[in-house]
């Protein structure tokens, strides 16, 4: 499906920044495992929580994986169910982690994977303690390989023999949207939620761009 790649660095940049959970594949123990975590970026690394891929690295540092971050946008309906579809935005990132151990470095990996979930987080809430860094596996993944698929637009059977069948034939727009904050149980009362986290409430996930 060359037709539906891109090669514009933009759409990964905005794939990558539309969504916050990817899912990291790997080999572990002679076994494949794909697990979700969250992830962030800056302009060259995507950073992610990498306990289950350290133990393969742990065994072969030149092991290679593959992290996917996938938007479902919706249905392409189409007269013949051979010609339906699935409208979506995906990044396949391709090469072998390093694990990150310098505190700088780590500590702004950290951050970054903070504030690219909720914007506003990381100087609102406490820090990672010393012993709560030491505890936390990150790795770093170059952004050098990557590929960019985009699928959208009607379906592909309008001008072809089906076209008379009489079948309604479109698309089926899938959103998602960020609920009212629901307050923790043993939240003492008074504590009301921050603007950075209010302000999500209502708005759309899943759309191009920072959120």
């Amino acid at each position: 499906m060359r037709e539906q790649g891109s090669l514009a660095r933009a759409d990964l940049e905005a794939i990558l920044d539309a969504g916050f959970v990817c899912h990291l594949g790997v080999v572990v123990d002679g076994h494949p495992m794909v697990v979700p975590t969250v992830y962030g970026r800056d302009d060259a690394w995507l950073f992610l929580h990498g306990s289950v891929a350290s133990r393969s690295l742990a065994a072969d540092p030149e092991a290679s994986v593959c992290v996917t971050v996938t938007h479902v946008d919706g249905l392409i309906l189409a007269r013949s169910v051979f010609e339906h579809g699935v409208a979506y935005r995906s990044v396949m990132v391709h090469g072998v982690p390093r694990r990150v151990t310098d505190p700088e470095e780590k500590l702004r990996g950290l951050r970054l994977l903070t504030e690219h979930a909720a914007p506003g987080q990381w100087d609102y809430a406490r820090r990672p303690s010393r012993k709560e860094l030491a505890a936390t596996t990150l790795l770093a993944l170059s952004l050098a390989e990557a590929s960019v698929k985009v699928a959208e637009g009607p379906p592909e059977d309008g001008d072809g023999p089906d076209a008379g069948l009489g079948v309604w034939a479109g698309n089926l727009p899938l959103t998602a949207t960020w609920g009212a904050p629901v307050p923790d149980p043993l939240l003492p009362a008074g504590i009301a939620p921050p603007p950075h986290i209010a302000g999500r409430s209502g708005t759309r996930q899943g759309v191009k761009g920072r959120l």
